[in-house]
């Protein structure tokens, strides 16, 4: 008889976001289902998994180049400036532990193309959207990280943080940790 551990690993998933802001100090987000259990929406920032092999610069780049078409040097994206971590269960009831790593990126006023998304991917969401500051801090839609607003405004402001910033996790955390420098 194998005996199965009451609680097993959770998978790791490693990804790598991007705060992508316009001329106009407006953050892009798309729409998406959630995967997880209870599904519903949140808004998230463009990024996605950290492929084998790939720093999480290289893996933001592409991801940037996949979901809205627009190509930049990994290395222009400059240091991470923000994670977040934390575990939650797939529809499937497979565990996960997610590990972020935000990156923060000015470009000018640009149209977003998801044909170089994966099919999948594009199931699941639904609009990409610019959003303000003061749009983030008064909309009752989930935003997540929950905490994204502090964070933009900080970088806004023109500062950039001596280490990256750990922002809390979903609304599954009992206990989120944030801390501003």
């Amino acid at each position: 008889m194998i005996l199965m551990p009451a609680h097993p690993q959770p998978l790791l998933r490693n990804s790598a976001r991007v705060l992508l802001v316009d001329d106009r100090d407006r953050v892009l987000l798309y729409r998406a289902l959630r995967s997880i259990k209870d599904p519903y929406y949140a808004w998230y920032t463009p990024g996605g998994g950290i492929q084998p092999g790939e720093t999480p610069s290289v893996a933001a780049a592409r991801e940037l180049r996949e979901e809205i078409g627009h190509e930049v040097a990994p290395d222009a994206l400059g240091p991470v400036v923000a994670t977040s971590a934390g575990d939650w269960i797939r529809n499937d009831g497979t565990p996960m532990r997610s590990e972020h790593s935000f990156f923060f990126l000015r470009v000018p006023a640009l149209q977003v193309d998801h044909s170089g998304m994966e099919k999948h991917e594009r199931s699941l969401l639904d609009v990409f959207r610019w959003w303000t500051a003061a749009e983030l801090r008064v909309t009752d839609e989930c935003v997540l990280p929950t905490d994204l607003v502090s964070l933009l405004e900080y970088l806004l402001s023109g500062e950039v943080p001596p280490k990256p910033m750990v922002m809390s996790w979903d609304r599954q955390v009992a206990r989120p940790h944030t801390s501003l420098p």
